[in-house]
């Protein structure tokens, strides 16, 4: 039910490193981590990037977006200056750069497809075949992704695009018809936000034979406690409290 890591770095290098950015991911790496999770949206020409908020603002300084940038400006712009000046240097990476640098050590991605609101479709087909093209140009040696939307719209147009690759759907809070979210996307797996989550639903998404995923858990006792509930695998941000191997020391 669920074949993959179970503890992931979220972001990339979780509260340690500027979030969706080369740099974050050879932080998770540097702490052990070969599973990762990321945000993926469009740039204006439809280049796919990692990004998890559409407006500029909080990890890029300015105003503007993403669905308004051109992929090369956003490949110029400093997204590392806001963590720490060290990471000055650091800036919106392309998906296609990440994808490479995660085959080329063997980390397992947790890709969430991040759609601008108006671009579900086109961001889950987009990302979708991007994968499958790199996917196949990786060769034998490839790690097969998952794929996680908040979008169903986006969900359901990466499943037609590149049904072979597996998709979780995310959820914040219950939503009484998760179940037949899940059979309409083909989808392996539920990942939800661990606030909400309780034993009895937890119970109730184990059996009914799907993973369980959640974010973002950042206490190691909250995450021994929703691991033995059933829960398959978390990400969090504190990569240096909870490690790679938390799951088999707990």
């Amino acid at each position: 039910m669920w074949p993959y890591p179970k503890i992931v770095a979220h972001r990339g290098g979780g509260s340690l490193a500027p979030e969706n950015t080369l740099a974050a991911m050879q932080c998770g790496l540097n702490y052990g981590f070969k599973a990762v999770e990321f945000d993926v949206m469009l740039s204006k020409d439809g280049i796919p990037v990692l990004m998890h908020d559409p407006d500029f603002g909080r990890t890029i300084a300015g105003t503007g977006s993403v669905a308004t940038t051109l992929a090369r400006d956003l490949f110029q712009m400093d997204a590392g200056s806001w963590f720490d000046s060290r990471f000055a240097d650091v800036h919106v990476p392309s998906y296609e750069d990440v994808f490479s640098f995660c085959q080329a050590h063997q980390i397992w991605m947790n890709v969430e497809i991040k759609p601008v609101p108006g671009f579900e479709q086109e961001t889950g087909h987009t990302v979708a075949r991007l994968t499958q093209e790199l996917f196949r140009k990786t060769g034998e040696e490839a790690i097969p992704p998952l794929f996680s939307s908040f979008s169903l719209e986006a969900l359901m147009s990466a499943k037609d695009a590149a049904p072979e690759i597996a998709r979780g759907y995310l959820l914040d809070e219950f939503d009484p018809g998760w179940r037949e979210t899940l059979d309409s996307l083909s989808a392996v797996a539920l990942h939800t936000n661990q606030k909400y989550l309780t034993p009895v639903w937890a119970k109730e998404i184990k059996n009914a034979g799907f993973g369980l995923f959640c974010y973002t858990v950042n206490a190691p006792a909250r995450g021994r406690e929703i691991l033995q509930w059933g829960v398959d695998g978390f990400c969090t941000d504190r990569i240096d409290l909870i490690g790679a191997d938390f799951a088999e020391d707990s």
